[in-house]
């Protein structure tokens, strides 16, 4: 009986483990909504309980013990492995990040504002392609998360080129001239809450931090979505926009970036 009993609980865990570790994540890969649902909080949950840590700090500590300190790509790989080997987390990912790599060196920007900082994925792949003179602002309304961005920044060997500051957007974007000596930004990648993408962008304007040529670049367009931002930015007559197909990251669920030039 004992050994009938141990036999259908393992059973039981070995069909559990495998639900858990192939059969729902594959089901989840092409519907936007229930991989968000399923990664971003049943299993960020149930880990966050198992392990008694966070999401980020299991980044971190990945980052840690596989990427070399002082090389960027190093930590970029790093992240994208666990990312699709053991944990999914929101970063642009790696399909996505090429499209960002690509937009960060055409633009090759001297100032670039970063909105949603989370745990320094596209921070460390902006900041890589800058050039040394240049300045990279990153702002992060969590703290829990700026101190782990901070860590993996660090360990890319990237903190002397970024300045990451703590606290809501709509805080912030009116005091970038006053606080950071900055008058303009050549690039901003947008992030953060997705209903913030609009009314900063809004601000930016409001506040002249942008000028004529300014790039836009906003991630998870189509998943999570920002309806009202894709129909500001592509019927304004201030800016002319282009939208990069792709999927969310570390899925095949369709998602893209739109790039959008201010055209004063």
């Amino acid at each position: 009986m004992w050994l009938t009993l141990l036999y259908s609980c393992s059973g039981g865990a070995a069909l559990l483990y495998a639900l858990y570790r192939w059969v729902i994540p594959a089901a989840v890969q092409h519907h936007g909504g229930l991989a968000l649902m399923w990664h971003d909080v049943i299993v960020e949950r149930m880990l966050d309980t198992v392990t008694r840590s966070t999401r980020p700090q299991r980044l971190l500590g990945a980052v840690q013990k596989n990427a070399t300190r002082g090389d960027p790509c190093s930590v970029i790989q790093a992240i994208d492995h666990f990312c699709r080997n053991k944990e999914w987390a929101m970063n642009v990912g790696d399909e996505k990040g090429c499209i960002l790599d690509a937009v960060v060196s055409e633009v090759n920007p001297a100032t670039v504002l970063e909105l949603g900082t989370y745990c320094g994925y596209s921070t460390v792949r902006i900041a890589r392609l800058l050039p040394p003179d240049a300045k990279l602002i990153t702002l992060e309304f969590n703290p829990d998360f700026a101190a782990i961005a901070r860590q993996v920044i660090a360990w890319a060997g990237l903190e002397e080129k970024v300045q990451l500051v703590e606290g809501a957007s709509g805080d912030w974007i009116p005091r970038m001239k006053e606080q950071f000596g900055v008058k303009t930004f050549d690039l901003v990648f947008l992030d953060h809450w997705k209903d913030r993408y609009l009314p900063d962008t809004k601000l930016m304007e409001e506040c002249g931090i942008l000028r004529k040529g300014s790039v836009l670049l906003a991630d998870n367009v189509i998943c999570p979505g920002t309806p009202d931002y894709l129909e500001f930015v592509r019927n304004s007559p201030r800016y002319e926009s282009q939208y990069f197909k792709s999927h969310l990251e570390y899925t095949k669920v369709e998602d893209g970036l739109e790039k959008s030039v201010f055209l004063g």
